[in-house]
């Protein structure tokens, strides 16, 4: 135990000075290319200053978490070789197994437990657990609680994805970044509890229990309304963004009742390969928003430029790095716990080739990287995978990846304008390009790639998820047009406090 926190230590002392090497490397950078104002060079430590403390905070976070699943695994070790039997074959190598046990303590009457979980699905191991009880009582196995804190944790990873990832991915509009904040705060902490509400009064489906499961589920639907919302970002009022939301979440809970619980008897429960969400969750978002551009869109938005710069981009960079490390958590979130780490594993490596196919397609096409297509392409892969990361091959997971980094990169530079012009509704962020086809790619994909599925059936969810966002996003734009449209697109001073009204 004290080499694992000595080690620890050692671990959080040196990503300090790294982190404060280049911070310091940075800055003095900045000061040489920036000296032509003093603001820019206040702005660009600010940007920094801030970097830096986002990077320790999520860095502190992770250490954290490992100091102290390192010291409870030290725990559970010496209790189990203090209370437990193994009887393990002689052909294992390297399994190794934990179990949740019940044990009562004739002091007093506690309870212990002791987890234990097996890792290796080709080995075979016999547990024997032989624990006293004061009462006589038969010991029971009991994995709920370790579920439970399993699922914890990768519920906060997808709030950090909520807020720190789509939050400052959607900084990137110059002049816009307090509303792109603002609107993902508002927008998660109404569709939560509102996705809970509409459990609990049986509208779609069956009640279900306030578990970790139902707290993910409503995370997923407030992914799917931030998808949304970056197609019209920065040209609905505040208060516009909560009217969305509002219709929003039923309009999900619906398709998603229809794709995953028989609603309707449309599909057969379970029969929708779908475990990260690619149909669901991402192409239902993306479309939903297309559907809202159509009616929020003025002359004048469409002819008008979104503006960006390097501060922006580099925020928006830092949202989408975010997303990119703690992805493999939503997608693993919601698969059995067999399953866990093949999501997981997936995920990285179709996150990992939707980086080099768009680096590489980027090159090719605009003959330099631009940084909207890294900023974004990259996490294509985890938007296609997501439909069979649970069913796939590690292998076909990198292919996946790399293919739609690609058509990602294509939809941002090629197909974007032709979509907007056809539509006459700008896409702020280019959910069709990030979310939508390869929403689309990820959930026909699983045909080819994934096992147990039903092509007809699987070809179904596509089609009936793109009518349902289509039609409920094109009803929820026409609602909230009759409340009017900005005086100004993308400029927070609108209605917000800005610095510069008080120079």
């Amino acid at each position: 135990m004290a080499e694992t926190m000595h080690l620890s230590k050692l671990q959080s002392n040196l990503l300090f000075f790294i982190l404060r090497t280049v911070k310091y490397h940075v800055l003095i950078s900045c000061s040489i290319n920036y000296k032509e104002k003093e603001g820019d060079q206040m702005t660009v430590k600010k940007f920094l200053n801030l970097s830096v403390i986002v990077c320790i905070g999520l860095l502190s976070i992770s250490l954290c978490g490992v100091m102290r699943h390192s010291y409870g695994a030290e725990v559970l070790k010496n209790q189990l070789l203090d209370h437990a039997e193994f009887a393990i074959h002689d052909d294992l190598d390297d399994s190794y197994a934990w179990s949740s046990i019940e044990r009562s303590s004739e002091v007093n009457a506690e309870n212990h437990r002791i987890l234990l979980a097996s890792n290796n699905v080709e080995t075979q191991t016999t547990v024997k657990a032989a624990l006293p009880s004061a009462q006589g009582e038969s010991q029971g196995i009991v994995m709920n609680d370790f579920l439970e804190l399993l699922k914890y944790g990768k519920a906060i990873h997808v709030l950090a994805m909520l807020m720190v990832g789509f939050g400052f991915l959607m900084v990137f509009v110059k002049r816009y970044g307090y509303g792109a904040v603002t609107a993902t705060y508002i927008a998660v902490s109404i569709a939560i509890p509102y996705y809970m509400f509409f459990k609990e009064m049986r509208i779609f489906g069956e009640p279900a229990e306030l578990t970790m499961d139902q707290l993910i589920l409503a995370e997923f639907c407030a992914v799917s309304v931030l998808i949304a919302t970056g197609a019209f970002l920065g040209r609905l009022k505040m208060a516009q963004y909560i009217i969305m939301t509002l219709i929003f979440v039923p309009s999900y809970m619906l398709n998603e009742w229809i794709m995953l619980d028989n609603g309707m008897g449309l599909i057969p429960k379970g029969q929708l390969i779908d475990t990260g969400g690619s149909i669901v969750i991402h192409q239902f978002g993306a479309y939903f928003g297309l559907g809202v551009i159509v009616r929020m869109t003025t002359s004048e938005d469409f002819n008008k430029k979104i503006e960006s710069d390097k501060i922006s981009n580099q925020f928006s960079m830092l949202g989408s790095m975010v997303l990119w490390v703690f992805w493999p958590s939503f997608c693993s979130a919601p698969a059995e716990i067999s399953k866990m780490p093949l999501a997981a594993v997936n995920t990285v490596l179709a996150l990992c080739g939707a980086t080099v196919s768009t680096y590489i397609a980027s090159t090719m096409i605009r003959k330099k990287i631009a940084i909207e297509d890294m900023a974004n392409a990259t996490l294509a892969g985890a938007v296609a995978i997501g439909s069979s990361c649970a069913h796939t091959t590690p292998k076909a997971s990198l292919i996946v990846g790399f293919v739609v980094g690609i058509l990602s990169v294509i939809g941002f530079a090629i197909i974007q304008p032709r979509v907007q012009r056809a539509l006459k509704g700008i896409d702020t962020c280019g959910v069709h390009n990030l979310h939508g086809m390869p929403g689309i790619f990820g959930g026909l994909v699983a045909i080819a790639v994934a096992q147990n599925v039903v092509p007809g059936l699987q070809i179904k969810g596509v089609f009936i998820t793109l009518i349902i966002a289509w039609i409920t996003g094109l009803a929820t734009g026409t609602i909230v047009s009759l409340f009017g449209y900005r005086k100004q697109s993308y400029e927070d001073a609108v209605e917000f406090i800005v610095e510069e009204e008080h120079h």
